[in-house]
């Protein structure tokens, strides 16, 4: 017979979860006694289910992000071994013409940077399938991609660039950098919050680096994640939410020292950090460092206090978004979603959406078309079926892409159709 709560202060043990603790915090080690959020049980968010498993069980695990009272790092417990999330991954970057785009004009400014010639080498971590690195193969500038899922860096070689498979660690930046010499330029863009053991992985992007080379990483910025309630890239194979001076803390294990900073556009406002090697760096740093730090303390992410309050807005963007989908059923009407991404896996889980209030999702990746959502079971098909259904709305799921795709969907005009777009705020366009 299960246990039965008797008072109100029982109720209060239950839901302390502070209580329970999340365990030692990956960079400073201290215990983990902060929930920074919670947003229940999520299946992993890249799990999609073929059609002859729909009836067999789904394996649910936390999405309860704690933040360290001690340095300040936001994180999720490694609740899935690293190796069991990317060894075969179903995300190939090429899908998203931006994201492309995006790679092509850093890989210019990279260049110039870091004074790339023939005779350089460039190596990049989680190389995907080669979207960036192709632009430096076209002039003739040696690379070398890391990837740890075999079945993406595959696609890589057939496109002409050279990639290792592998995940990153200090021995293997050593192994590699025997091997193939110091690289100019070591690339970790959206890996660094994908690696459960921060301060080896820093220790691998160090090895890799020659003594006056420069390293770039692009990572989502937990300042604005919390200014627009970008709950939804919360997922089990993020395990780190970074402010830029937690991020600095980080490489600075590894004796990288963060000299100048970027904001960006991407995945909803990310930074773009070029570190080097502390005697490379000189004690020089740029005025952007400076000014994103003072930004980030001026919102109080310099303090524990300051994180709080964000449960309330994730609350908000759910109570919106079902209060919509549920007034859309009640009058008849149809509602599909476009993309079939991590983050609306999160998102659709959280909110307990299911294919009575969305139908089904289209995405351009083929290796996605025919299976369905995890936990929601919602189906995956190819984009032609929204012309072929004229759905009444059409819910973007990968929202940090909204130029590009509101514009591939101008056509849902033609019938009516209206697009909605669920974060920061409820909008339908």
């Amino acid at each position: 017979m299960s246990a039965m709560l008797t008072s109100p202060s029982d109720l209060a043990g239950v839901l302390d979860l502070t209580a329970r603790g999340g365990g030692s915090c990956r960079l400073c080690g201290r215990q983990l006694t902060d929930v920074f959020v919670d947003l229940g049980m999520s299946p992993p968010c890249e799990s999609y289910v073929p059609a002859e498993k729909l009836e067999s069980p789904e394996v649910f695990y936390p999405l309860r992000v704690w933040i360290c009272a001690e340095c300040l790092l936001v994180q999720l417990p490694a609740h899935l071994p690293a190796e069991e999330i990317f060894s075969d991954y179903a995300y190939f970057s090429s899908y998203s013409t931006s994201w492309v785009e995006h790679a092509r004009v850093f890989t210019q400014h990279a260049a110039e940077r870091a004074g790339l010639t023939t005779d350089s080498l460039v190596v990049e971590v989680a190389s995907n399938d080669g979207y960036l690195l192709q632009h430096l193969v076209a002039r003739s500038i040696p690379v070398l991609g890391i990837e740890p899922a075999a079945n993406i860096a595959a696609v890589a070689v057939e496109r002409g660039v050279p990639t290792h498979v592998a995940f990153l660690g200090e021995e293997e930046g050593r192994r590699v950098r025997a091997d193939r010499g110091p690289a100019d330029l070591v690339v970790a863009n959206n890996v660094f919050a994908h690696v459960p053991d921060v301060r080896d992985f820093s220790l691998g992007l160090a090895a890799l680096l020659a003594d006056d080379g420069w390293l770039s990483i692009e990572v989502p910025h937990l300042m604005r994640l919390i200014e627009f309630a970008q709950y939804d890239t919360i997922y089990h194979e993020h395990f780190q939410y970074y402010s830029l001076l937690t991020a600095q803390r980080v490489l600075a294990t590894a004796g990288l020292v963060v000299v100048d900073v970027e904001e960006l556009a991407s995945h909803g406002g990310s930074l773009r950090i070029w570190a080097r090697h502390e005697p490379a760096a000189g004690g020089e740093v740029s005025d952007a460092v400076r000014d994103v730090l003072a930004e980030e303390e001026r919102r109080g992410l310099h303090t524990l206090a300051g994180h709080c309050g964000f449960a309330g807005a994730v609350a908000k963007v759910k109570r919106d978004l079902v209060g919509f989908l549920l007034s859309a059923a009640e009058q008849g009407k149809r509602v599909a979603g476009y993309g079939a991404p991590g983050k609306g896996n999160t998102l659709l889980n959280h909110c307990g959406i299911r294919s009575d209030l969305v139908r089904y999702t289209v995405d351009r990746n083929p290796f996605k078309q025919g299976k369905y959502l995890p936990g929601t079971h919602i189906p995956i098909l190819a984009p032609e079926a929204i012309t072929e259904d004229r759905p009444d709305y059409v819910l973007l799921l990968p929202w940090n892409l909204r130029a590009e795709i509101t514009q591939q969907l101008a056509y849902v005009r033609e019938w009516g159709g209206r697009i909605v777009v669920p974060i920061p705020r409820l909008a339908i366009d």
